[in-house]
């Protein structure tokens, strides 16, 4: 995705797109090469056959010297390791079969005719590898007809780039499954310490106000309104806790307890009750079924969860009404919840990345909400968090997928 600050792509993607370019670069380069060696072969098994047939016309000619050219087609049999039939004239294979047909298993058990239409069936299939060369006597009168396929080596080297293709995209799969590890596992890294940072930093001021928030109870035990003002701020203090003590959970293996979720979600709408209206909205929030349903989850992440995808509903909703509802099922092996809004819902061209870290359609905010949920849901509890369905002015619906 294009960088809109720089306009330029991040450099994980100038990575990828530099290890698919380098890959198509070693496969080219590969056919390019087998591609020449076969052609050579081939032109050396040309010259093999042709100079077989030459052999034979040879053999065929009357000569005044009477010359022994048997050394030469001893040397050309020799030579050649791949199928050739010798013909007549007449294009038909010439008995014995088995001695004018040379890296060819006729098997013995067969009949002269089913031979001969062997190597018929045979011919036609070496013909459309390479045309047939002539054996003439004195270049007018055709005697025979020599039909060539292509030897062993030549056929492995025609399946050598597609093996050699396989093997560079499996490296290339392999090299961008360990690209995406690394880069996932760096990324957890800095979750795991920017949590328990956070965690780390908040824990002694929040421990120093709650110490003079008791001291301040004591000093004005006769002022009622006071005491009201310090109760709400020792509420927002053990809320800021409990924030902290989640943060300290990222990265840690968490305690997963068997609990009944729906009361957790209904806690989480009691937070949520008494502060939307402080933002000017007003959004009715809609539990379908109070049934008690148990799911193993550790109640502080999860709850985080829940709050997450209220908040992230909260703000689909732009036009300040609207309804937010959570549906409970369960089946034999998982427990789904589903969170559902009828705010903007989301472009289609941005499904993709609404779980990335730093997404976000919203002038505001850090793009790490749905992102974290995910995380919590799917590192800490082996779930799964996704997409269900949305539709830009009717609204989204995620799912949360729970292991029982």
């Amino acid at each position: 995705m294009v960088n809109p600050l720089s306009g330029t792509l991040p450099r994980s993607s100038r990575l990828k797109i530099f290890l698919l370019a380098l890959a198509f670069l070693i496969a080219a380069g590969t056919l390019w090469y087998t591609h020449e060696i076969v052609q050579l072969l081939l032109a050396r098994e040309r010259k093999l056959a042709d100079l077989y047939a030459k052999s034979l016309q040879y053999l065929s000619e009357p000569t005044e010297t009477g010359g022994d050219y048997s050394f030469i087609f001893e040397e050309v049999i020799q030579a050649i390791d791949f199928p050739i039939v010798l013909t007549d004239a007449s294009n038909e294979p010439i008995p014995p079969y088995h001695a004018n047909a040379k890296n060819i298993k006729l098997d013995t058990t067969w009949s002269l005719e089913e031979q001969r239409a062997y190597l018929k069936n045979l011919i036609l299939e070496l013909d459309s590898y390479h045309p047939p060369l002539k054996v003439t006597f004195r270049d007018t009168i055709v005697l025979n007809y020599v039909h060539f396929g292509e030897s062993p080596l030549v056929t492995q080297l025609r399946w050598l780039p597609y093996i050699e293709i396989g093997v560079v995209a499996i490296f290339i799969f392999i090299g961008y499954i360990s690209f995406s590890y690394i880069k996932k596992s760096e990324q957890s890294n800095v979750w795991v310490g920017m949590a328990r940072e956070t965690a780390h930093q908040l824990g002694t001021p929040l421990s120093s106000m709650m110490g003079w928030v008791e001291l301040l109870r004591h000093q004005t035990q006769q002022n009622p309104q006071m005491l009201e003002t310090l109760r709400d701020m020792e509420n927002d203090l053990r809320r800021l806790q409990k924030i902290a003590d989640r943060f300290s959970k990222i990265g840690s293996k968490p305690d997963l307890r068997e609990v009944d979720v729906t009361e957790i979600i209904q806690k989480t709408f009691h937070y949520f009750e008494r502060r939307i209206p402080q933002s000017g909205k007003k959004v009715a929030l809609h539990l379908a079924s109070t049934a008690p349903i148990s799911a193993r989850v550790n109640s502080e992440l999860f709850e985080w969860v829940i709050e997450n995808l209220i908040k992230n509903a909260l703000d689909a909703i732009e036009n300040g009404e609207g309804k937010i509802s959570v549906s409970i099922a369960q089946t034999q092996r998982e427990v789904w919840i589903d969170v559902s809004d009828t705010g903007k819902g989301i472009d289609v061209r941005y499904r993709q990345d609404i779980f990335r870290p730093g997404f976000s359609t919203k002038s505001r905010g850090w793009g790490l909400g749905l992102s974290l949920a995910q995380r919590i849901i799917e590192s800490h509890h082996n779930g799964k968090l996704e997409l269900r369905e949305s539709k830009p002015g009717v609204g989204t619906t995620f799912r949360i997928r729970l292991k029982k």
